[in-house]
């Protein structure tokens, strides 16, 4: 069987990736617009309409209209801004969130997909505050360093064409403390507060790592980083695209340093636990345009329609 998919917002990073997945399946019948109708409402709506699942690879503003469009109960959307990632109405496309997230999702017609920086906190804060070893009034601190690919065309085209020594270095940016991913890491965490969060950006494309910081004297339990890994591999032991790594410091780095890349072109996600008894910092590990983007967005599909999550995916 051939469903009908559209990209609404085809041009973006994110959208180029979804279409470089699905193109060579047989499985997959991609609808088009013409380029020069790509902002007329009328011809997306047309499209939106006939498609069993469509993809809105857009900005906030632009994601709100495009959802109200929809009239065919049997069309689901799957949109990847942060438009509705906090929407009560709208299915959070991380699946292996809770036990019951896939069926969830198979269900859903409205599905938000999460960020980059907000899935890899979320994979690992959220089985510490599900299973109450993070107290929810936790004050969480955290980074994220990613590629530059995460900031779209015009950070890219900065990185790539109008490259100054002023980019050689790591930066910091969001230093207002209100990234726009705030609202869902807290939400999609059971936090009661948001996180004090910084994102990095290097010189490199793509891969990202988020680092979570944890006083142990802070938790519920008297555990240490063995225990923490642990309880993280047991809620994610029968997962396919997440890998919690042994508690073994020195294995888990190159010559004592920790590779932000190694997830690239996958839709894999390694979470590490460093630290003592004192101390924890827990990593998590992703492809920015793969489980932050395009590749989750897929998986997505996949479960809703019914097939292999892994199809397509690697």
């Amino acid at each position: 069987m051939s469903y009908k998919v559209f990209v609404d917002g085809r041009e973006g990073t994110t959208g180029l990736q979804i279409i470089d997945y699905l193109c060579s399946r047989n499985d997959i019948a991609l609808l088009e617009i013409d380029p020069a109708l790509r902002k007329d409402v009328h011809a997306r709506q047309k499209l939106i309409n006939q498609s069993d699942v469509t993809f809105l690879c857009l900005p906030d503003a632009a994601s709100k209209e495009s959802a109200s469009l929809v009239e065919n109960p049997h069309t689901c959307i799957i949109d990847a801004s942060t438009a509705f990632r906090t929407h009560p109405d709208w299915t959070y496309g991380l699946p292996e969130l809770v036990p019951e997230q896939r069926n969830i999702l198979r269900k859903a017609k409205k599905i938000t997909n999460p960020g980059c920086h907000a899935t890899a906190f979320v994979l690992g804060v959220h089985p510490l505050v599900k299973t109450g070893i993070m107290p929810p009034d936790y004050p969480v601190c955290c980074y994220s360093i990613t590629g530059y690919s995460g900031g779209g065309k015009k950070l890219i085209a900065a990185y790539e064409e109008q490259h100054t020594p002023a980019l050689d270095s790591p930066r910091h940016y969001a230093l207002g403390l209100a990234h726009k991913h705030l609202p869902e890491m807290r939400v999609r965490t059971g936090l009661a507060c948001a996180p004090v969060f910084t994102p990095v950006v290097g010189n490199f494309y793509k891969g990202l790592a988020v680092t979570v910081f944890i006083h142990t004297r802070l938790l519920t339990k008297n555990i240490g980083p063995a225990d923490m890994q642990h309880l993280l591999a047991a809620y994610y032991k029968d997962e396919k695209f997440i890998t919690v790594f042994p508690f073994d410091g020195e294995k888990n780095l190159d010559n004592g340093f920790f590779d932000v890349q190694a997830c690239n072109n996958t839709n894999k996600a390694d979470i590490f636990v460093f630290g003592n008894t004192d101390q924890m910092a827990v990593i998590t590990r992703i492809d920015n345009l793969g489980k932050g983007a395009s590749g989750a967005a897929v998986q997505c599909m996949n479960i809703h329609l019914g097939m292999d999550e892994a199809k397509g995916l690697v």
